[in-house]
């Protein structure tokens, strides 16, 4: 008897799995993620994900008389996995592109996460006034 065919990890199983990494050995967890208030998780898996279908998305600047095109990518601290050779992106090879859209999957998870601890905090707020009155 032969042994069961090995059965290949699903994407939900990766970004899970992903979304653990972060947690357990980077400390981004809940805390740390409410601290992101701003939209930068989403932001973020924005980024990967365009990357890992070959795009890359700008944001646009306006000024007075002008605007500009920047990389929206929240944050400088060099946490940027998007492929690059100096200052220049370049496409992903299929492996960097199936790690990028797990990175932005986990980074969903963790907005959504996020949003749903601020919705209950609001809903327990709510409900705590109300017995006040």
């Amino acid at each position: 008897m032969s042994a069961p065919p090995l059965r290949a990890e699903t994407g939900a199983e990766r970004i899970a799995a992903e979304r653990e990494r972060q947690v357990s050995e980077e400390g981004y967890d809940a805390e740390h993620d409410d601290g992101h208030d701003d939209g930068s998780l989403a932001m973020a898996a924005a980024c990967y994900a365009a990357c890992a279908a070959g795009e890359r998305i700008y944001a646009m600047d306006e000024y007075a008389s002008q605007f500009r095109f920047s990389d929206p990518w929240p944050w400088g601290d060099g946490s940027d996995a998007r492929p690059h050779d100096g200052n220049v992106p370049k496409d992903p090879t299929d492996e960097e592109g199936l790690r990028l859209l797990v990175k932005a999957g986990a980074l969903i998870a963790a907005e959504i996460d996020r949003l749903l601890r601020r919705s209950a905090k609001a809903v327990e707020k709510s409900k705590k006034s109300r017995k006040k009155k």
